[in-house]
């Protein structure tokens, strides 16, 4: 007898068809309200997909290379004049020195970066520190690799977290402490005192630090510092970041890590094996990006504090408390007391009541009590898109 279409069972066997490992691990809500929100036609506040226009420079720089031919397979680092151009860029803003033969790894996205970081460094029984709120990304890699992750709660408004829970999370079982900043759900840019201490224990541990910083350009209230600039840091810290934000090509999947020589050379075996290399005419797209002014990076900072201070001020005059981020493009809001059930029934409550999607707040945090009654928010859109959906949410306080 066959198994029905869409059992995970052999009928003869009982024996699952797919491994233990992905059954751990499941799609988030976010796809399913991306999609609701679609046939609602209804403006997507939920999905961080950058829905802002492209530098002209970028996409004529893809082009280009389309024309020209360059879609064969490039070197499984990326392309030599690429890693040397985020040799520079790394240089000039992060203060990190790092050699583009060796430390410098082109991936497929931040995300190929991330996950290829932690394929080849992290064994089953590790355990990671990680900040919470928190992307789920990062658990759900974790979740495939049969690692434990301690959690370090930050708080709101301002997202601190107490230093005493971050040493007593730290145990000879650590391997790894994971950073994001500024942090994707909550926009808290870590302070230099933070990344300090942070560093400092991860040194007495001997822990590796993972330091996402794809949000890196797009900071309000704070100053971004990369982790891997501080002494107790510097050789132990591999860095993240990306073309996806910085130049609203999520769809590219171009983004590189750069660390010790020895991780990148066994990150780069796990990134040829699982990918080969990131889209050959992409990588010359970004190439041509990261060759912009400085004005290009102030314009795009300045256009994401007005959405932001537009978005908060929105949420505030309809009741919500808005925890205004210092980095990135997400706001995390509270609802209040009594207003909806729960984070998801507030989220779908919105969506079908004013065509606005957002994401519930209990799924990014380890408690997820301390997140239901929160909902993030994502202020990446066109300018016209994103007044139309706060135009919909001032119908809430009517």
């Amino acid at each position: 007898m066959s198994a029905p279409v869409g059992s995970n069972s052999n009928v003869a066997t009982g024996r699952s068809r797919v491994s233990q490992r992905v059954s751990r691990v499941h799609q988030t809500a976010l796809r399913r309200i991306s999609a609701r929100c679609a046939e609602l036609g209804g403006v997507n506040l939920s999905q961080g997909i950058c829905d802002v226009d492209p530098p002209v420079e970028i996409l004529t720089g893809a082009k280009e290379a389309i024309d020209s031919g360059l879609a064969a397979y490039t070197h499984l680092a990326g392309i030599p004049e690429l890693r040397e151009e985020i040799a520079r860029k790394l240089l000039r803003f992060n203060n990190i020195e790092a050699d583009p033969a060796r430390e410098i790894a082109v991936t497929v996205g931040a995300a190929g970066a991330f996950a290829c970081a932690m394929m080849a460094t992290l064994n089953p029984g590790d355990e990671v520190v990680l900040f919470s709120p928190f992307y789920s990304y990062y658990t759900d890699t974790l979740a495939l690799l049969d690692v434990t992750v301690r959690f370090v709660a930050t708080h709101a408004p301002d997202w601190s977290y107490d230093s005493k829970q971050l040493r007593e999370v730290f145990c000879d079982k650590t391997k790894m402490v994971i950073i994001n900043t500024p942090s994707n759900p909550t926009g808290k840019v870590f302070s230099r005192g933070e990344l300090s201490e942070i560093a400092a224990i991860a040194k007495a541990h001997d822990a590796i630090i993972v330091s996402d910083e794809v949000y890196e350009y797009i900071t309000f209230d704070a100053e971004h510092l990369s982790i891997a600039t501080l002494p107790d840091a510097h050789d132990r810290t591999i860095t993240l970041s990306g073309a996806s934000k910085t130049y609203a090509v999520t769809g590219w999947r171009v983004g590189y890590a750069v660390g010790p020589a020895d991780i990148v050379e066994k990150m780069l075996v796990v990134n040829d094996l699982f990918y080969i290399c990131a889209p050959a005419p992409l990588q010359h797209g970004v190439l041509a990006a990261m060759r912009l002014g400085q004005s290009y990076y102030d314009k795009q900072r300045a256009a994401y504090r007005a959405k932001r201070d537009l978005l908060a001020g929105t949420l505030g005059d309809i009741g919500f408390t808005p925890f205004v981020p210092q980095g990135a493009f997400y706001m995390m809001a509270d609802f209040g007391a009594g207003r909806y059930a729960n984070s998801q029934a507030a989220a779908e409550e919105i969506l079908e009541t004013v065509g606005v999607a957002t994401v519930p707040g209990a799924p990014f945090h380890a408690n997820p009590d301390e997140g239901d009654q929160q909902l993030r928010f994502c202020f990446a859109k066109r300018l016209a898109d994103l007044q139309d959906a706060c135009d919909r949410l001032r119908r809430l306080g009517d």
